[in-house]
């Protein structure tokens, strides 16, 4: 049985605009660039955001937007700041999906790449509570 999440992925065609995406965004920490090396498929970096292992790889931006995401837990409080954040790099937010009270709030951004990352205020214990109230 898998022990939890080991890595996240994300193949873009600029190696410096994603970083500083994932630096301002998410407060990400570089703590590997592959440079001229190549250990892998090609040159990488790898970053912490929490206690997630975020990898970029140097490759083609994928082709088309889809609601596949990448969702990341942020406080309510945080929520405004980020949003500012998003906003500043000029990245395509989406509007939020129609949500239920009790669920949380999300902020929804395509990256260069065309990789959809949340930002979301709740957390699983409180989605199913919500859920199992029933709907609205």
């Amino acid at each position: 049985m898998p022990q939890g999440l080991s890595h996240i992925t994300l193949i873009t065609a600029d190696l410096d605009r994603m970083q500083a995406i994932l630096e301002a965004v998410l407060d990400a920490r570089c703590v590997y660039d592959s440079g001229a090396d190549q250990f892998s498929l090609s040159e990488e970096r790898f970053f912490m955001i929490g206690d997630v292992w975020v990898a970029t790889m140097l490759g083609e931006s994928l082709p088309e937007r889809s609601y596949n995401h990448i969702a990341f837990q942020i406080t309510e409080e945080e929520f405004d700041v980020r949003q500012a954040r998003i906003e500043a790099l000029g990245l395509d937010l989406r509007p939020p999906r129609p949500r239920v009270t009790g669920e949380g709030r999300s902020l929804y951004f395509h990256t260069p790449d065309n990789h959809l990352i949340e930002l979301h205020t709740g957390t699983l214990e409180q989605r199913l509570a919500r859920y199992a109230k029933g709907a609205p």
